[in-house]
């Protein structure tokens, strides 16, 4: 041994033929012995049997070792280049590259190489197309790339397979027994691995049953430092930071809820009962409240901004959009205006309140919303209005925390549609006097698992039912010129009716100029040539607030029959008399994204139609997956797992940006059951040990996978 360790630089690794490869190793983020053996096979192929040629079959896969006797370059008709090798051990065979001229550059006469490929036949000769080779080099190296399982590690430029392959083994080979930071105790409940065969076996399996043990151990490692962050996050914050403690007691709050022109669904009953209890203690809420389109999630928010009124506090309503931030000004008016909400701000926001009530002689809230379409004067009076402590409940993007806004005493923030309320956020928050309860909402449903990993610092209220009224929304796919027909049929005859419509093109960027572009010619398209008897608007998120303003204005007040629109509409839109929604190219957007969009319609008495527009190559069997998915049901949480299920973890929600660790081989939607293992016995041992100082190791080894996320850990 040479005193290699896990801390150890992978220059060390390879001596001199791997020195080329540091640059392309440092860019796939492998930097020492540890992120080196931490870096999995993606695959294995089976060279454990070597076969003769002469003992070799058509269409079987095989490996083979052999002596190259001849290399030759030709070139077809069209100049492509096409290379021969022929291989001999006492029978020949012949390997062929096709449009690929490098094979004549790497092979040379009297080479010794390992072969794997399926076995084919040309001219009453054995071939192999394009198999996978290995030169062997006598010795040890032998050994690391055939007559065994081999493992076949993500590469990129400037390195290969067989390079990352020999620096894995060279280290395996050099390291002394690698330290387990799990107590063994764990390691036998589980009936795990040690760390130290784990890592050897997922890299080098002797037999198919060392890397299933292997993997099932490393898998619980990822999920189990996943969930043991999350619990010394969650833990520290609630013995560490002091929150407000608010007044229950009758008020404002419980008029509110008596006074609704509805009967809140048990769900919403719950989730109230969830936000009082955490409001009422002293420690500070972090609560994500997920509901599906159209479950009441703003009654529940509303409750909670009213406990924080009624106790002398202020409360913040952040949306991520204007169009959402608008949206969310409406309703609060509108669902307060039993209680005597009052207006704060410029004359159409005060006369948007005299809409829904007096105007001010109540005794219920003051309420200003603050867009970027309030501007001068009228936002420094909001500004004074808020520091002054004449603002109760302050309506606005999530920009309102980076703003030049000061708050009297905020007690309450309520972020819609972020789902992780980031660090610099609560920085600024507390930089402004602030720390306040934390009410999360999204009407993206996110699926169990990932809810008790990446947010399992977070307390889940789910609104699983939908209010008395909601009407079906039925989902159908058009994939030919008459289904498009008769989906424009549709449309027609729905405004006839009274009704209107939507049609969303397919914006993935809402800030590129080409897709703004696409939604314009689209709008011009419909309106000169399917629906010129149709009064047609356009949106979209290049618009001036002001303008988008009126635009969606217009429409909801029925002045147009059609909005053709990019997914600025997604979330916040509600538009009662809208019952159609008409999505271009669906096959390119998400399942959640389309749930959102499909949400839109359906909120009103009136029977709502979605026609997804899919143009997918029948082949595409992802976005095929999704439209069915789509069409099979309305249930968001059903769509979550689904959505899960066919994009992974990794492109949900933002997790590569939140910082927290990823997975690299566990996977959410299939090992749910070690994610409930995991999580209990991590939010066990944090309970029995906060600080992790009977368990440095597992603190070091915690610390280590958060390297990215140190400040969400150690911080409030």
């Amino acid at each position: 041994m040479t005193g290699l360790s896990l801390d150890s630089p992978i220059e060390g690794l390879g001596a001199g033929w791997a020195r080329r490869s540091l640059p392309a190793l440092r860019s796939l983020g492998i930097e020492t012995v540890e992120d080196l053996l931490h870096h999995y096979p993606r695959r294995y192929i089976d060279r454990s049997n070597v076969t003769k040629i002469g003992q070799l079959r058509i269409n079987q896969e095989a490996t083979f070792i052999g002596t190259v006797r001849k290399v030759k370059l030709a070139y077809t008709r069209h100049r492509k280049p096409m290379v021969t090798v022929t291989v001999w051990d006492g029978s020949y065979i012949y390997l062929s590259w096709f449009n690929q001229a490098w094979p004549a550059r790497r092979f040379r006469e009297g080479q010794e190489i390992a072969v794997s490929g399926k076995v084919g036949a040309f001219r009453g000769s054995l071939r192999v197309q394009n198999p996978a080779v290995e030169v062997l080099k006598g010795g040890e190296a032998d050994h690391v790339h055939t007559g065994r399982i081999v493992p076949v590690h993500p590469a990129t430029e400037g390195t290969s397979t067989g390079v990352i392959r020999r620096l894995v083994h060279d280290a395996l080979r050099r390291i002394d027994e690698i330290p387990d930071p799990i107590p063994t105790e764990l390691l036998e409940r589980h009936a795990l691995s040690p760390l130290d065969s784990s890592l050897r076996d997922v890299h080098f399996p002797e037999e198919d049953a060392a890397w299933r043990r292997a993997l099932d151990r490393l898998k619980f490692d990822e999920l189990f430092f996943l969930e043991l962050g999350v619990a010394f996050r969650k833990h520290r914050v609630e013995a560490e930071t002091e929150g407000i403690a608010h007044d229950l007691s009758p008020g404002v709050a419980d008029r509110f809820v008596e006074a609704l022109p509805f009967e809140p669904t048990d769900a919403q009953r719950r989730a109230i009962a969830e936000v009082a209890e955490d409001m009422a203690a002293s420690k500070p809420m972090n609560r994500l409240l997920q509901g599906d389109v159209g479950s009441g999630k703003t009654v529940v928010a509303l409750y909670a901004c009213l406990v924080a009124v009624q106790s002398g506090h202020q409360a913040a309503i952040m949306a991520p959009t204007e169009v959402l931030a608008q949206q969310h000004g409406r309703t609060v008016f509108s669902l307060l205006a039993p209680v005597g909400v009052r207006a704060v701000g410029p004359a159409d926001a005060r006369e948007q309140a005299d809409l829904f009530s007096d105007g001010g002689s109540g005794p219920g809230p003051s309420v200003a919303l603050l867009t970027a379409s309030v501007t001068g004067k009228e936002r420094e009076r909001i500004y004074a209005a808020v520091t002054d402590g004449e603002v109760d409940i302050l309506v606005g993007t999530h920009a309102l925390v980076q703003e030049a806004v000061e708050f009297a005493d905020l007690s309450l923030a309520v972020v819609d549609e972020q789902h992780r309320f980031g660090l610099h956020q609560r920085i600024a928050l507390k930089e402004k006097g602030a720390q306040p309860d934390v009410l999360i909402m999204t009407a993206t449903p996110i699926p169990r698992t990932l809810a008790l990993t990446y947010y399992g610092d977070l307390d889940v209220s789910i609104l699983d039912e939908m209010p008395a009224g909601r009407q079906p929304v039925t989902t159908t796919a058009a994939r030919t010129a008459q289904e498009r027909r008769q989906a424009y049929d549709l449309v027609r005859r729905q405004v006839q009716a009274g009704r209107q419509a939507f049609v969303v093109t397919a914006a993935i960027d809402e800030g590129n100029r080409l897709e703004v572009k696409a939604a314009e010619t689209e709008a011009k398209r419909l309106a000169e040539e399917v629906f010129p008897d149709l009064r047609v608007a356009l949106l979209h998120g290049r618009m001036r607030p002001k303008e988008k303003d009126r635009v969606m204005e217009s429409f909801r007040a029925g002045e147009k029959d059609l909005l053709i629109s990019t997914t600025v509409i997604e979330v916040g839109v509600d538009v009662p008399n809208a019952t159609v929604m008409l999505v271009e190219n669906a096959e390119r957007f998400g399942l959640a994204q389309l749930h959102q969009l499909r949400g839109r319609i359906g909120r009103g008495e009136h029977a709502s139609h979605c026609i997804l527009f899919d143009a997918s190559d029948p082949d595409n069997e992802d976005a095929r997956a999704r439209i069915e998915a789509m069409i099979s049901t309305t249930d968001g949480f059903v769509l979550a797992d689904e959505d899960l299920r066919l994009r992974g973890e990794g492109t949900l929600f933002d997790i590569k940006q939140s910082g927290l660790p990823d997975l690299k081989l566990a996977k959410l939607a299939h090992d749910s059951d070690l994610v409930a293992r995991a999580r209990r016995d991590a939010f066990g041992l944090i309970d029995e040990d906060p600080d992790l100082e009977r368990h440095p190791d597992l603190r070091a080894e915690m610390e280590r996978r958060f390297a990215d996320s140190i400040d969400w850990l150690f911080h409030s």
